[in-house]
């Protein structure tokens, strides 16, 4: 709260006008509250006890004048309010966007911020209906009991004697709410969006985790923080109950207070229309607007406090943000280097890159250890392999034994729970978005194409590509009859009008194009005949650079250097006739494949 105060003065201070004509149709309001009670109490002592009906009916009528002006002043009051409201809305939309693109810019551990569509949406109402309650109820509380409390002290001084300590009373138990109240909403809000962030990180690894048999664990996770959002909720509930036992004493023991104490007041001269003007300003002003404030402060206002910390103060965030990024960009460079790490390569196949090992590997990872939750069974278990730059490395095992986890791992979009990946003699963990894409490109299974030319689609990773650089490669990939379809280069692509394996095609040309010396291929040509993968595989693999594909066929692994075959147990790496003869896994994987089993949508 503290942190606000500054940014709420300034935000105040540039709109002193609208504050000032706020504040006069607010003086407008307390002589309404006024006018209210001491009409009654004046048509009662000057007009009906004492027998001039007349005169009772004209105090009367002042007070319906009084009850009637109401309805201008609410709407002045609105047509000002507007002036506040707004312009915070419009600020605190400015200030959530520049967070989330500062953040997306920064390419800050924790990918994406999920939260900003909550703060530009959810966030950004519940602060501008909340400030707009506020503001309402807090000009009408003071303004309306400044009006009453000055009318209980022209009727009678003792009135207030009365009046006054249960109202303090109430105010004060209430008061002593809020702070506690705003931590409860704080933590329920927190776990609403950590809720929500577990839920959309679930959702885009839903495939992952079904094949790596790591659902059961995110569903705990999730189970636990369902638990945790109950529990806020539950200590959110509790002081609401703290505050309804405020708002009764506030709202109820005045009225009884004043009804007890009538016998004393009547013998200290208090007139029985003095004793029905206190009863007005009660019921009619004072309680209405003390229950309206204490709803407003104990819902609005925590919300209020809670979402505003969360969209004007990220300068904590930042910091954590900064101390993390440089924990994990130092913590790698201070890891012992190693001899040669153990490998999972023949000594057959470590003699032919022996050569090789001069220079930094293309791949290299370290005893990589993977796992999709603590108590999870690893996915990758102190996995060592170094791949030769030049090199083509296929990858098979059984579905879900890992080998998109070990693609993601290499392409730095997934950091090892233990261990080391390096990527050209450089650590993954922690780089930049930027730098990851100089080193290598990643071509999923699920190819993206977007709207836009054939060239544009064509040439993303490498801008500079010639016209002839691109027929030459759509040539050699046998692209040639989807480009004319389209248009030729300058066709227009319509994702939703290609076939899953004409946009395969269109993402290889694209990888094969682009200048990072790592191509990763995780079952990029299963939509593809074998003929045309075939083609696409030869070609990448004469692009200078290393190749390392999640082999769909037995073909992708038989025209590799070598082949990578994952088992949950023991990786064994080796060429197609090494792995034959020491690979049982590799035996019935060939054997599957020969049968030709039916191929996967």
């Amino acid at each position: 709260m503290r942190r606000l105060t500054p940014s709420a003065r300034r935000f105040l201070a540039h709109r002193k006008g609208v504050l000032v004509r706020l504040g006069l149709w607010s003086l407008a309001e307390s002589g309404q509250a006024f006018l209210v009670g001491y009409g009654v109490a004046r048509s009662v002592d000057e007009g009906f006890l004492a027998g001039d009906p007349g005169r009772g009916l004209l105090w009367l009528g002042a007070a319906l004048v009084g009850v009637l002006f109401g309805a201008p002043v609410v709407r002045g009051v609105f047509a000002q309010l507007a002036g506040v409201t707004e312009p915070l809305r419009d600020a605190l939309v400015r200030r959530a966007v520049d967070r989330s693109m500062a953040r997306a810019a920064r390419g800050g551990p924790g990918g994406t911020d999920r939260a900003a569509v909550s703060r530009l949406t959810n966030q950004v109402e519940i602060a501008r209906d909340s400030f707009a309650g506020l503001v309402l109820t807090l000009r009408s509380f003071v303004f309306t009991a400044v009006g009453a409390l000055l009318g209980l002290l022209s009727l009678h001084p003792a009135l207030l004697v009365v009046v006054l300590p249960p109202l303090a009373a109430g105010l004060a138990l209430f008061l002593v709410t809020l702070r506690p109240m705003a931590a409860a909403q704080r933590r329920a809000l927190a776990a609403d969006e950590a809720l929500g962030d577990h839920a959309a990180h679930a959702r885009a690894a839903l495939r992952d985790l079904t094949a790596c048999g790591t659902g059961p664990g995110a569903e705990r996770h999730g189970a636990d923080l369902v638990a945790e959002a109950a529990a806020a909720a539950r200590t959110l509930a509790g002081w609401a109950a703290v505050r309804t036992a405020s708002l009764g004493v506030a709202g109820h023991l005045p009225v009884l207070a004043l009804l007890l104490a009538v016998g004393w007041l009547r013998g200290r001269g208090v007139s029985a229309g003095a004793l029905l003007g206190a009863f007005t300003y009660l019921v009619q002003s004072l309680l209405p607007a003390l229950h309206t404030l204490m709803t407003a402060l104990g819902a609005a206002g925590s919300r209020l406090l809670v979402v505003l910390d969360r969209i004007l103060g990220p300068e904590r965030e930042r910091e954590q943000e900064q101390k993390q990024e440089q924990e994990q960009a130092r913590t790698p460079e201070q890891v012992r280097e190693p001899g040669p790490a153990p490998s999972t390569v023949s000594p057959p196949a470590a003699a032919a890159f022996a050569a090789h090992t001069a220079a930094a590997p293309a791949v290299d990872l370290r005893a990589v250890t993977l796992s999709y939750g603590v108590r999870a069974e690893p996915v990758l278990d102190a996995l060592d392999l170094r791949v030769a730059p030049g090199e083509h490395l296929a990858v098979v095992g059984p579905s879900g034994i890992g080998k998109s986890t070990l693609t993601r791992l290499v392409a730095g979009t997934l950091a090892p729970s233990r261990g080391e990946v390096r990527v050209a003699g450089r650590v993954l963990t922690g780089r930049p978005a930027a730098e990851l894409a100089a080193l290598r490109v990643l071509v999923p299974q699920e190819a993206y194409v977007f709207s836009g030319t054939v060239g544009d689609n064509l040439a993303y990773l490498r801008t500079d590509a010639s016209r002839s650089e691109l027929d030459t490669a759509v040539e050699a990939f046998g692209l040639r009859p989807l480009v004319e379809r389209l248009g030729g280069l300058d066709g227009t692509v319509r994702p939703a009008e290609l076939s899953p394996g004409e946009r395969q095609l269109l993402a290889l040309v694209r990888a094969h194009l682009s200048p990072a010396p790592l191509l990763l291929l995780d079952e990029a040509t299963c939509h593809l005949d074998p003929a045309a993968e075939a083609r696409a595989e030869e070609n990448l693999a004469r692009r200078p650079g290393t190749l390392l594909v999640v082999a769909h066929r037995l073909s992708s692994a038989v025209r590799a250097d070598r082949t990578l075959v994952l088992d949950g147990m023991r990786a064994e790496c080796g060429t197609h006739e090494e792995l034959l003869s020491r690979s049982p896994l590799y035996r019935e994987l060939t054997g599957h494949w020969h049968t030709g089993p039916p191929r996967q949508p």
